[in-house]
């Protein structure tokens, strides 16, 4: 049995939708594990108070937003997958695979964080943790110029500029932090 035509616009649309909720989910998730980091400095009840509610707004972002969102994004790419599967044979879609895996990867990383977080037992800094934030920005980046550009992936010095640009935001973003965190103490 064929699919009707419009099956790819319709797969393509919820791929695209539920790739915009993943990611939007992965940005904050983290970001909240910032916040939930810091507040152990706080003191007494204030500071319970807000670890209990960063745990449950972690839990209500990856289990109702982030983790739906990364669900329909993968099931959607397997349909067109399955209409176009002679992508699969194309090098671009080949490393967009590889770094849809490590998003994946990072996806069951945050639950990790998130648990570990939630007993008590997180070792990691707010400093490493915004780094790790920017972790899914590099690589929506890349997939977004691979899907874009396909086989023909640009590498002039207005690429290069580019990268340039987004590495120079993803630095001053870093360095602003810092900043603040100096400030502030």
């Amino acid at each position: 049995m064929a699919l009707p035509a419009e099956a790819y616009l319709w797969f393509k649309s919820l791929h695209i939708i539920g790739v915009v909720v993943w990611f939007a989910g992965l940005f904050y998730l983290v970001r909240l594990f910032i916040y939930h980091v810091e507040a152990q400095e706080l003191k007494g009840e204030v500071k319970d108070a807000f670890i209990k509610q960063y745990s449950l707004m972690e839990k209500r972002l990856a289990n109702i937003i982030t983790t739906p969102g990364m669900v329909l994004a993968v099931s959607m790419a397997i349909g067109l997958l399955i209409l176009q599967p002679s992508w699969l044979y194309e090098r671009w879609m080949q490393v967009k695979l590889l770094f849809v895996s490590l998003l994946l990867f990072y996806h069951i990383f945050c639950y990790k964080l998130m648990s570990l977080l939630a007993n008590d037992n997180c070792k990691w800094t707010g400093r490493q943790l915004r780094a790790l934030n920017e972790l899914p920005t590099l690589f929506l980046v890349i997939v977004v110029m691979l899907v874009v550009f396909k086989n023909n992936f640009p590498t002039s010095s207005a690429t290069w500029l580019i990268v340039g640009l987004v590495l120079f935001m993803a630095v001053s973003i870093q360095f602003y932090a810092r900043y603040r965190r100096l400030r502030n103490t």
